[in-house]
């Protein structure tokens, strides 16, 4: 199945037994933007634009979704930037009023002195769940953390349609 910008309406849902790329990614953008359909809608859109002329074999889903929703519903930084990963995630978790005690002062260099990816995921991860959601983190080729946040009662779902899209992801906890 495959929609036009122009034919594409906001309210649109694909069927059930929709099993095209464009129906899981749509269905990828509403987890990691939950309850916020506008942004979904726009990074679908924006999504759609990058692949347009690529057969669906060929797209790398999680990296355009890195490129499209990147900061505003994922996230994509260095493995070594601390600093980066906390501000990333911090965006994130602003987005429903929510905010993570990282148990230090994140503007002073000796937290990130001290401070290493794993650990900074897992408490985000912590300082989440009891809020209702969930921090994923995408294994990703290079020296890089990427990941997104959803609702915690989709953590199946999530499962589910990252094994249809091809993406490997554990939740913030798993790392390490």
């Amino acid at each position: 199945m495959s929609f036009s910008s122009d034919d594409f309406d906001h309210e649109h849902t694909f069927d059930d037994d929709d099993d095209s790329l464009d129906a899981y990614v749509w269905q990828l953008f509403l987890m990691i933007n939950p309850g916020d359909d506008d942004s979904a809608f726009q990074q679908f859109t924006a999504y759609r634009e990058v692949v347009s002329d690529t057969p669906d074999e060929d797209v790398d889903v999680a990296q355009v979704v890195r490129q499209v929703a990147d900061w505003r519903s994922a996230f994509y930084v260095g493995a070594e930037d601390t600093r980066a990963l906390v501000q990333a995630i911090e965006e994130l978790a602003s987005r429903w009023n929510l905010s993570i005690d990282w148990d230090g002062d994140t503007d002073e260099d000796e937290f990130h002195a001290d401070a290493d990816t794993s650990g900074l995921l897992g408490t985000a991860y912590d300082q989440l769940a009891p809020h209702g959601y969930t921090l994923w983190v995408l294994d990703t080729d290079d020296d890089s953390v990427a990941g997104w946040m959803t609702l915690s009662r989709n953590v199946e779902p999530m499962r589910e349609l990252a094994t249809e899209l091809g993406i490997h992801l554990h939740r913030g906890n798993e790392m390490g």
